[in-house]
This record gives C-alpha cells, structure tokens and sequence, in this order.
C-alpha cells in the first residue's frame, strides 16, 4: 500500500479532525497549520490573523480503500466551502477553505473536482487551492481534542452536533468498531 496524504482547512480543525478520524481508508488525522508566512507558528499566532496560516487538518489515507475524490466529497460534506474566512462564529482567515495538493495531478483532480460541484450550490465555492509547502504540526493539546474535551463547551456544543450530523449522513463511509 502506497499511502497518501492531503492537507485541508474546513475551519476549525477539531471538528476537522473528529470526522476524519471516524472515515474508512484513513490512517492518521493531525491537526496543524499551513499556507502562511511565519514559520513554526503557534496556536496563539495564528489566532491573530497575522500569519497567513489556516487551521488545517493532515489527512494519510490508503487509496486503495477511498479515493481522493471520495476523500474532497468528505470535505465538503464537513463543511460550507461558499462561506469566505469564516465558518459559523470561528471568523478570520485561519478558518479559511482551503485544500493543499501534492502533485500537479492532484491540482487537476482538484480544480476540475471544485469547477464540477459548483453546479451544486447556488453561492461561489470560495476554496483556496493552493501548493503544498509545509506543514506546522498543532500543540500536542490540540490532538484528538474532541476525544479529549468532550466537556469543554465548544465540543458538546458546537462540534459534537457537526459529528453527529456527519454521521447520519455519511454512515457508510465509517469506520467499522470492533466490540
């Protein structure tokens, strides 16, 4: 297995990452930052709007079990990509949609992906596509910060609601629990 990796911003990467977690074929979620200026940014830093930095989620997949245009179905099933810097309350440029491809392949695939669902929504898809140049892994106490807080306010309230929505809807791309 040849395993694969995009990077992508839905907003908050929290509820980025609690969804990738649960989807069939993929490996490894990682919170972290990308398509900035300031290099090794922190969580603070990024949150001033000054970087350039988005919130973005690492993706590794197998291809072999779901596809790249299966993986950007996820993406924007997980979030609204007509929305600009912004999603929900989370405001700012760090929210931004924006998807990092690898090869010039994977900008094709996405590009015509995008120009393809565009017939699907009656706003402009706003999502930035852009190189992939680095990645800045998130604090450690950003990890599987879902999993972790569950009673911190914007987990019950506003990423656990998303989860379960994501759930009821896309049932059949999850992974199977083993008792």
């Amino acid at each position: 297995m040849d395993e694969k990796f995009i990077v992508f911003g839905t907003g908050c990467f929290w509820c980025s990452e609690a969804i990738f977690k649960l989807i069939n074929g993929v490996t490894d979620v990682v919170p972290g930052y990308a398509g900035g200026h300031t290099e090794n940014p922190t969580y603070r830093q990024v949150c001033t709007d000054k970087t350039g930095h988005a919130e973005v989620v690492k993706v590794s997949y197998n291809p072999e079990v779901i596809s790249l245009n299966e993986i950007l179905d996820l993406f924007m099933a997980a979030h609204d990509p007509t929305s600009l810097n912004r999603q929900g309350n989370d405001i700012g440029t760090q929210y931004r949609s924006i998807i990092f491809y690898n090869t010039p392949e994977e900008e094709k695939t996405i590009k015509d992906y995008i120009a393809k669902k565009q017939k699907d929504y009656k706003k402009p898809i706003v999502t930035e596509v852009k190189k992939f140049e680095h990645f800045y892994e998130a604090e450690d106490y950003h990890h599987n910060y879902f999993a972790n807080n569950p009673s911190n306010p914007y987990c019950s309230m506003v990423i656990k609601p998303e989860v379960n929505d994501f759930i009821m809807k896309h049932g059949n791309v999850l992974k199977t629990v083993k008792h």
